[in-house]
């Protein structure tokens, strides 16, 4: 890595332009200005919005999260085949509470819909990761959280099929990009609000990159966080910038209803905290 973050490894991949010394570069256009964030979200608490996180599973009992969690699913995998059953065993790792609890702190009306791929080692198949967003896509959900990503290449065309499949039926994909540079599905396409992580200790601070293919910024380091068997932790990763935007987009979708991915990427783009070009 090269540029303002090289001298820093610990920082997650992608996350150089939301960097204190690189920001002057993400100047934004005078024309967004029509829409600042009261319009946007003035007023809204995520109410008639539900949020899916895929991931480790949710604690549903865990005070960061509020009772928020409507319906907890898992995805059973059977040989090669995958299918989502109902689940009750929680959070098997705690990573998916902490990404709920940072969406429940933005908009504390949501409904969470938990949908966990993810073991007690934090990790999954691809396979799992796509019927559990097959079946996501096939919901009444409006957005969905994604703090993982698949690498397989093999996978590339399936993630590519969903993401476009979300994109029409309007569901919003918030998907952290991988900590680690490289590519990483569906992060990188270009219908999914793709995240990175920035250092300003602001959940209400973000900026919108308009040099992708990672287009936004949010907080992500060194995050307090909801963690398994009701205690907390420090996180750090683009993991914990997703949710960040993830409540904010449900802000925005509760407080106008039907929007498609687009105009609310564009209105989060329209209110970051880019300078004025």
């Amino acid at each position: 890595m090269t540029g303002p973050l090289a001298d820093n490894p610990n920082l997650p991949a992608w996350s150089e332009p939301f960097s204190p010394e690189a920001r002057s570069r993400l100047a934004r256009l005078p024309a967004l200005d029509a829409i600042d964030r009261d319009w946007a979200w003035g007023g809204a608490t995520g109410a008639g919005v539900r949020v899916a996180i895929v991931d480790s599973g949710v604690e549903g009992d865990h005070p960061y999260v509020h009772g928020r969690l409507a319906e907890s699913l898992a995805v059973e995998m059977r040989g090669e085949e995958a299918r989502v059953v109902p689940s009750d065993a929680g959070d098997l790792f705690g990573h998916g509470t902490a990404c709920a609890g940072i969406i429940v702190g933005m908009a504390p009306e949501v409904e969470l819909v938990s949908v966990r791929v993810l073991g007690p080692d934090l990790r999954g198949k691809g396979t799992a990761f796509a019927t559990a967003l097959e079946y996501v896509i096939d919901q009444p959900i409006q957005v969905a959280n994604l703090s993982l990503s698949s690498k397989s290449d093999a996978l590339f065309p399936v993630f590519h099929d969903l993401a476009d499949a979300a994109y029409f039926r309007r569901v919003l994909l918030v998907s952290a990009a991988n900590n680690v540079a490289g590519p990483s599905y569906p992060s990188l396409f270009s219908s999914v609000v793709s995240v990175a992580a920035h250092s300003e200790p602001d959940p209400w601070c973000f900026f919108y990159n308009p040099d992708p293919p990672v287009e936004f910024g949010a907080w992500g380091l060194d995050v307090p966080v909801a963690w398994r068997n009701g205690g907390h932790s420090i996180g750090t990763g683009n993991s914990f910038a997703a949710p960040h935007i993830a409540g904010l987009a449900a802000l925005i979708l509760s407080k106008h209803p039907g929007l498609a991915p687009f105009e609310v990427k564009a209105i989060l783009a329209a209110v970051a905290n880019n300078e004025r070009a």
